[in-house]
């Protein structure tokens, strides 16, 4: 890092950031072609990941098909200070591995994270969308195991 005085080392701070947050934009490459795509998550702070709730085919699928590994951002917008040329904000960057969930007992506890994680109210969303355990088979989860993490702050 450039600017050694804005880094965050301090975990719960970075644990905070990811727990704030709401969206994320994930990086990922094939063939040396890269490919972007912003998408809400839910951070599972005790397995370190992140959840995140996908169509059944698309783009990011083909992607991640070839190449698991990504990088992310997820930034806290603190505002922009007229007259000083600045902008206050927290971010951080990661890597890891993103892949497809396959067993129902952990999708389960994907939509309960990222329920959990986006809304105010997730028991009644979750007794709406998921009647019964064919809900969660004909949906797509995808879960990023974080490997590395920075964070940087102007403050």
């Amino acid at each position: 890092m450039q600017k050694k005085d804005r880094e965050i080392l301090d975990k719960e701070i970075l644990s905070e950031i990811m727990k704030n947050g709401k969206f994320s934009t994930i990086s990922m490459c094939r063939n040396d072609e890269p490919y972007i795509v912003t998408l809400s998550y839910g951070f599972d702070e005790t397995s370190n990941c992140l959840y995140f709730h996908s169509a059944q085919k698309g783009l990011k699928l083909e992607y991640l098909k070839e190449n698991q590994k990504v990088c992310g951002t997820i930034i806290e917008d603190l505002g922009y200070v007229k007259s000083t040329c600045s902008h206050k904000y927290r971010s951080i960057v990661f890597w890891g591995d993103m892949t497809i969930v396959e067993n129902l007992d952990e999708k389960k506890h994907a939509f309960d994270t990222l329920l959990k994680h986006l809304e105010d109210n997730p028991s009644k969303l979750k007794k709406r969308f998921f009647k019964s355990e064919e809900s969660y088979k004909n949906t797509c989860l995808l879960k990023l195991n974080i490997s590395l993490i920075t964070g940087k702050a102007s403050e």
